[in-house]
């Protein structure tokens, strides 16, 4: 598999011979402002620019849209990805969003395949109980992705969830490979963290001795509060180096 990070959340996923698009936010930096009620409120989303073409970027089979906040779905891609691209969705909520945009091949993740390739949903937690019981529903359902084939590696994308027993099981029942976390430590006040932070990698990093880790969802929206620079240090430290990566915008690996 070939794993790019683009920005923030949103990745390209070669995997089996398919190339997958997830949570696009393809806007300009600076089009959107601060989100409500997060640190550096006054800072405008994206925080940063795309690094990657736009024409890469809709060279794709299908799109994965973990969830429909606006820093995974935006109205850039609204507006800019080929309509007639299949989406692959959590719940017929969702599916009906997308569908009111345009986009007429709205899939669910539950169907099971796309490409040949097998997609299971699982589970996740945008935020601790406390954050969930303040404001669930703006911080809304959320969910991940595994992706397998026999000519591949097993891949969890877990989405945007804190560390806690969904993301237990899912290792413990897929046991993958390699593991995408989105790690930028998005944080409401008062609420404290909404994805994950570096205790929260570590946690995964442990429980997953087998796996890769990729390090997403960093450095471009406004209350991202973990920077490359600090989890880099931080996976130093606790001797994580060997299994935990770290990509810049725009970098790729193959795993």
């Amino acid at each position: 598999m070939k794993i790019t990070q683009v920005r923030n959340a949103t990745l390209i996923i070669e995997y089996a011979g398919t190339k997958f698009l997830v949570d696009p936010m393809l806007a300009k930096k600076g089009i959107y402002p601060g989100f409500e009620g997060t640190p550096n409120s006054h800072l405008k989303n994206p925080t940063v620019e795309l690094t990657v073409p736009m024409d890469q970027i809709c060279d794709v089979d299908a799109i994965i849209v973990t969830h429909t906040h606006p820093d995974h779905w935006d109205d850039a891609a609204k507006s800019l990805l080929p309509k007639h691209l299949p989406v692959l969705v959590q719940h017929e909520k969702d599916r009906e969003i997308i569908r009111i945009s345009g986009f007429f091949d709205v899939r669910l993740i539950t169907d099971g395949q796309f490409n040949g390739v097998t997609l299971s949903q699982t589970s996740g937690q945008h935020g601790t109980d406390s954050a969930l019981s303040a404001m669930g529903e703006i911080l809304g359902e959320v969910c991940g992705v595994v992706f397998k084939s026999p000519s591949e590696k097993t891949l969890y994308l877990a989405g945007d969830t804190v560390w806690n027993q969904f993301v237990q099981d899912s290792l413990d029942q897929f046991q993958p490979d390699v593991i995408i976390l989105n790690s930028g430590d998005a944080q409401v006040i008062g609420l404290g963290s909404i994805i994950m932070n570096k205790q929260d990698v570590r946690e995964v990093y442990k429980a997953a001795p087998q796996a890769t880790l990729v390090a997403s969802h960093m450095e471009s929206v406004n209350h991202s509060m973990l920077t490359r620079k600090e989890l880099r240090e931080f996976s130093a430290e606790n001797g994580m180096t060997d299994r935990l990566l770290v990509p810049e915008d725009g970098e790729a690996y193959s795993l």
